[in-house]
């Protein structure tokens, strides 16, 4: 089952955005989580 999520009116910058959403596009939800717990980029 695949999930999309839409965020509007965030205080970030696109490119910061992608790197993010690149980071973590593919993986299971537990191991996401786990990346973006320790990301600095957030």
């Amino acid at each position: 089952m695949a999930a999309r999520a839409i965020q509007r009116g965030v205080r970030q910058s696109a490119r910061k955005m992608r790197l993010v959403i690149d980071t973590i596009r593919g993986k299971d939800v537990n191991q996401a989580y786990a990346l973006l717990k320790f990301s600095k980029k957030r």
